[in-house]
């Protein structure tokens, strides 16, 4: 029974809409336009509409998706010019400031009034008991032991052992066995100065209590160890007070870099016996 009712509803539904589909195809609109056509007409506009507005949707999608991975793409070449303008910096900044060193060399070369000769560090030390370096000149450019080697900045050491035939080693001034007659140069007190294992790395011994040496003194060499030409600079004092015995507790700073030594001048002067130094006290 429930059946039959829901056929029957069915079935004047459809003969309604039948009728009215029949109506509106003979009903004529002001413009002279069918009903039907123009309903037919909007309805179909409007899945028009939305298909179109669909695709477009999703075209703008991938023109966005290609966009954006071609602003990807540009991102990552822009890095990678950026990488290598920064690895060309690094490297032009390198060649200025090895430029300026070389003119530093040279410009003390043609000022010390003495023969020299330029030398290049090749290598260190990996005994941190002994502060040696190894420079690029030996025997056959005329280096011998004991020869002054000296920078722009300061003394640097002395060659030590048998130099080879292309390299020789240095012994830095900062080395706990090594030395150096020194004057302070404002008051000419002399005495020596060694290499320690502390902070600062350099000590200047025999120098009398009585002696006028301040902190921020200029010390330089004295030529009194026939080894180091007179006037080079040591190091400046950066603490100095009256010791417990006859001699003056002095503290110095060094002058050269020894972490940095790159460049360097052999004085090619044979080394002479030491003399003593009138401004000792």
């Amino acid at each position: 029974m429930l059946d039959i009712r829901k056929r029957t509803g069915w079935l004047f539904f459809a003969v309604m809409m039948a009728q009215v589909i029949l109506v509106s195809a003979q009903v004529q609109s002001k413009s002279g336009v069918k009903v039907l056509t123009l309903v037919t007409f909007e309805v179909f506009s409007r899945i028009e509409r939305a298909t179109s507005g669909g695709v477009s949707g999703v075209r703008n999608v991938w023109d966005s998706y290609f966009a954006l991975r071609g602003v990807r793409a540009e991102n990552e070449e822009l890095r990678r010019q950026l990488a290598q303008l920064q690895v060309k910096l690094q490297e032009e900044h390198a060649l200025a400031a090895r430029s300026q060193r070389l003119q530093a060399l040279m410009d003390l070369q043609s000022s010390s009034g003495l023969p020299t000769l330029a030398a290049e560090v090749i290598g260190g030390n990996p005994n941190p008991g002994l502060k040696t370096v190894t420079i690029g000149r030996g025997s056959a450019d005329g280096v011998h032991t004991d020869m002054a080697v000296v920078s722009p900045t300061g003394v640097v050491g002395r060659i030590i052992g048998q130099p080879a035939t292309h390299a020789a080693r240095v012994q830095l001034l900062i080395d706990r066995n090594a030395a150096a007659g020194a004057l302070v140069e404002r008051s000419r007190a002399g005495g020596m100065v060694v290499g320690t294992d502390a902070d600062p790395p350099l000590r200047m011994e025999l120098v009398a209590n009585l002696a006028d040496v301040k902190d921020g003194d200029d010390v330089v060499s004295s030529g009194v160890d026939g080894i180091y030409p007179k006037g080079f600079l040591i190091g400046r004092v950066e603490r100095s007070e009256r010791g417990n015995g006859l001699y003056r507790k002095i503290t110095i700073r060094p002058a050269v870099d020894f972490s940095s030594i790159e460049e360097v001048l052999v004085v090619l002067v044979p080394p002479r016996p030491a003399t003593r130094d009138e401004g000792v006290q």
